[in-house]
């Protein structure tokens, strides 16, 4: 292999961690970093923080915004709780005993809508352990919750962690056996391709049981004749609301349909949920009202889901960015330009990962302050490399 097949283009190098920088940018551009989100009211979703300075262990659980985290809670111990859904932000109030938010002052004292769970005190999954875990050295995954929001070790989910993790949804098995209709779900939905969901879902339609396919039939063989709103056409077992124009009436239960067919599955375990399960669940009018009571009303709304939040951050990072002017200069630099900016980047990018790595070991998040030091420190290091002639300057 020739030397000029082994070099790497500006490009390939740039673009290595481009997936885990749209990651990050993912979370945090979903949120406003510089106003407290408070005045929103209950946030669809967030990016949301713990303090442990403020609100240890044993006191009230609370949680920040991300715009707090930075402003009122620099140098703070903080808990990244990656997003919640509906949530106010507590900064400032009766639970800050010695802190006044300085992006939003005026707050109530209470924020009755939140939910709270342990994470709010730096603890995860079933296990109860901090992450990341300094006595745990098992290399795992850890995946959060649809509906407690809980984040869980792969190992303690009950179940085979499938390929592409990232593309479905998860819920654990505490959830489950709490709202037990969802096993029905997950015997027809969970695992399955979005066709052959459109199959089952059609089938389920029409064959649910040999009294019902037998009203169908009648229906459909009636439903196109002036005699049909005759009471004789009615079967025996036809109820008196047949009277009603089939348009007039309530839309099947499809999860009804789906307990008629009564699919076995195993009910233990967390459930894995394919991309667009959520529009195959029932929104009957009695399926919403027990959904909304149970508090899951959610589940019918797919822009609820992460990727969702995801996808809009990324977004918003690519509108504000534009043309990137890096990618836009490269036309205009020599061979020899390129490989000293090759040979500066992963030196840059290495430093940045031991430094981002002392953040994460103790458990801190990084401020736009301590990124600006960073860069600063990158500056003064070329400056001295320059001055001493320690690399090629065209």
């Amino acid at each position: 292999m020739t030397s000029e097949e082994q070099t790497v283009s500006l490009v390939d190098v740039l673009e290595e961690d481009e997936e885990l920088e749209e990651e990050a940018s993912a979370v945090l551009a979903g949120s406003d970093s510089d106003h407290c989100s408070y005045p929103q009211g209950y946030v669809k979703r967030q990016a949301l923080y713990a303090c442990n300075t403020c609100t240890p262990k044993g006191g009230q659980a609370a949680g920040v915004c991300l715009a707090c985290s930075y402003k009122c809670h620099e140098g703070h111990d903080l808990f990244e709780l990656y997003t919640k859904r509906n949530f106010r932000c507590d900064c400032g109030n009766k639970k800050f005993t010695d802190l006044q938010c300085k992006l939003c002052p005026e707050k109530e004292e209470e924020n009755t809508g939140n939910k709270y769970s342990h994470n709010f005190f730096g603890v995860y999954c079933t296990c109860s352990r901090p992450y990341p875990d300094p006595d745990d050295q098992v290399e795992d995954e850890m995946i959060q919750c649809v509906i407690c929001e809980d984040w869980l070790h792969g190992r303690h989910l009950g179940c085979v962690v499938p390929d592409c993790v990232e593309l479905q949804e998860m819920i654990c098995e505490s959830c489950m056996n709490q709202h037990v209709f969802l096993w029905t779900y997950a015997a027809h939905l969970a695992g399955k391709s979005p066709s052959s969901l459109r199959k089952r879902l059609d089938k389920t339609h029409f064959y649910v049981t040999k009294t019902e396919n037998s009203f169908q039939s009648t229906v459909n063989s009636h439903e196109n004749k002036e005699n049909a709103k005759n009471e004789k056409v009615c079967p025996n077992f036809w109820p008196p609301s047949c009277k009603r124009s089939r348009q007039e009436a309530e839309p099947d239960c499809r999860l009804k349909e789906l307990e008629a067919i009564a699919q076995k599955r195993v009910q233990s375990g967390a459930v894995f949920w394919p991309s667009g399960w959520r529009s195959k669940l029932c929104s009957c009018s009695s399926c919403q009202t027990s959904l909304r009571e149970s508090g899951l009303s959610f589940l019918l709304d797919e822009s609820d889901t992460v990727l969702a939040y995801e996808n809009k951050g990324k977004n918003n990072e690519q509108r504000q960015q534009g043309n990137d002017p890096l990618m836009s200069a490269l036309d205009n630099l020599n061979r020899v330009q390129q490989l000293e900016i090759i040979h500066e980047y992963n030196d840059m990018k290495t430093e940045l990962k031991d430094f981002l790595h002392r953040f994460a070991a103790e458990g801190k998040v990084v401020t736009p302050e301590d990124i600006r030091q960073f860069f600063e420190q990158q500056q003064s290091r070329k400056r001295g490399r320059v001055n001493t002639g320690q690399f090629y300057c065209t």
